[in-house]
């Protein structure tokens, strides 16, 4: 019995460690309001059971995040989907015992279904609370769901808006401190549009336009001084050459743009009014396919305004829409000293376009191939229907797979090496790395003609990490080469 009450005792104590352990309930309620920040609203709420200290905590918590797809329903034929009731329920009640302080971000996430104005009126209440970060998908067709007030806020810092209709401007907007703007999936109604919208944006520094709708619009103009950042995901996968949309001109005026990214298939076009102080770009075409000389010629238009930039990275895929060109007419990329290029070395035709396009980089220090691996068949899945671009498609991307028995260091594509690999070029990384012959025979000729050359980073492919024998191979072969920097360093990882 002595021995059962020690037990219980000794259990007791331990009880009381833990209680003695709870050190989070004891910090500040600050504190405590940053940790449930970092959980979606639905479980900050469920913390008010732990106990007496945490159940208030979370109605001043400056983070509020609603998402339909957290309620869910299970339908009959086992289906499931938002529970509108539950989620309208919850949502109406977080905000009524909501206290008064300012919050930080909102964030909403719904099927806007027949309760536009209940949706309008969570918006504007996150507004009242000067929210300065807002984020909202609305799966909407209601232009009314976003309230005409949030146009007129002077404590919004960021908007995030991804909505599947159009956005009704008022006559005046005026968001004063908007530093980021991110726009998906919406309706441009008419030209003015962006002048009026981006014009209450003395502040912006950050845009990102995604998969935007502007059919029928003839000009769209971006036009801010205070802009460094702007990227356009241009409708890839809804429109199609000879459509409306291909004729709208998309003009941008921001003298101090300093990063450019664009994905799409350059339908529309695009036109800088100055990119001096451009330092990064990324551009992203898509898989070669119907009309692809057409983006190829706009794609070397779009070249010529990235002249001054530092920084550049091309897609795989713009590589190959690059090789469809009758002729390609670089301009010379004067600033230009990092290239990053998501290519197979061992390819043909883009190794024909990266050799021309190295000859217009006459300061490149670095250049990097970040090549993600594509078997035959996944390239060839994404090849058009058109039967010309089909077969020369196909035969380019064989003859890129065959690239052992044509890129030799004797292949006339080595013919004149560009002045930028014999006199500057310093760093030369190569990702994703296999080995084959093409690649060899690359890194060599690097190795016998950069002057400058200081390291040579190599990472293997996940493939070849196991195959010692075969790294040793390839290490012996390469450092064996005698090479034109004395000191250049070989890496491989």
């Amino acid at each position: 019995m002595s021995e059962y009450r020690g037990h219980k005792q000794h259990e007791i104590e331990d009880i009381g460690d833990i209680v003695d352990l709870d050190h989070i309930s004891n910090l500040p309620d600050y504190i405590l309001h940053q940790i449930l920040s970092f959980m979606p609203t639905k479980e900050a709420v469920k913390t008010s059971i732990l106990s007496t200290r945490w159940k208030n905590l979370w109605v001043s918590v400056p983070n509020v995040d609603f998402d339909d797809e957290l309620l869910m329903a299970k339908l009959a034929d086992g289906w499931h989907r938002p529970d509108v009731t539950s989620f309208v329920n919850f949502v109406e009640r977080v905000l009524r015992l909501h206290d008064e302080s300012n919050m930080e971000k909102f964030r909403l996430s719904c099927c806007v279904y027949r309760n536009a104005f209940q949706i309008s009126s969570w918006i504007s209440d996150a507004i009242m609370h000067n929210v300065q970060d807002l984020d909202m998908s609305l799966f909407a067709k209601d232009p009314s769901v976003i309230p005409q007030s949030m146009f007129h806020n002077t404590s919004l810092v960021s908007l995030k808006i991804r909505m599947n209709c159009a956005i009704q401007l008022p006559s005046h907007v005026s968001f004063p401190c908007l530093k980021t703007l991110h726009l998906s999936f919406v309706r441009f109604l008419n030209d003015d549009f962006t002048e009026k919208l981006f014009s209450g944006c003395p502040a912006l520094e950050e845009l990102a336009l995604s998969d935007c709708r502007w059919i029928n619009l003839k000009n769209i103009a971006i036009s801010s001084s205070t802009l460094k950042s702007l990227s356009i995901r241009d409708l890839t996968h809804f429109v199609v050459f000879n459509h409306p949309t291909s004729g709208c001109k998309i003009k941008i005026d921001a003298a101090n743009i300093t990063y450019f990214e664009y994905f799409g298939n350059l339908l529309n076009e695009i036109t800088f009014n100055d990119t001096m102080s451009l330092d990064k770009a990324f551009i992203k075409l898509p898989s070669p396919g119907e009309g692809v000389n057409e983006v190829a010629c706009r794609a070397i238009d779009l070249f010529q305004q990235l002249k001054y930039v530092v920084s550049l990275t091309l897609s795989n895929h713009t590589m190959e829409t690059l090789s469809f060109a009758a002729c390609i007419s670089f301009p010379v990329f004067t600033n230009l000293t990092h290239l990053m290029l998501t290519v197979k070395i061992g390819m043909n035709h883009t190794f024909r376009v990266l050799m021309h396009l190295l000859s217009f980089c006459p300061v490149l220090q670095s250049i990097c191939f970040s090549e993600v691996d594509y078997s035959i068949l996944k390239i060839l899945k994404y090849c058009s229907s058109d039967h010309d671009i089909n077969e020369r498609f196909s035969k380019n991307v064989v003859q890129g797979f065959m690239c052992d028995m044509h890129l030799g260091e004797n292949n006339s594509t080595w013919s004149l090496i560009p002045i930028c690999i014999t006199n500057c070029l310093k760093i030369v990384t190569l990702k994703n790395f296999h080995g084959y012959n093409s690649e060899i025979c690359f890194l060599k000729r690097i190795l016998k003609t950069a002057c400058a050359l200081e390291m040579m980073d190599i990472w293997w492919s996940k493939t070849y990490l196991r195959d010692l024998k075969r790294k040793i191979e390839v290490r012996k072969e390469l450092e064996k080469i005698e090479r034109k920097a004395a000191f250049c360093v070989i890496n491989f990882s």
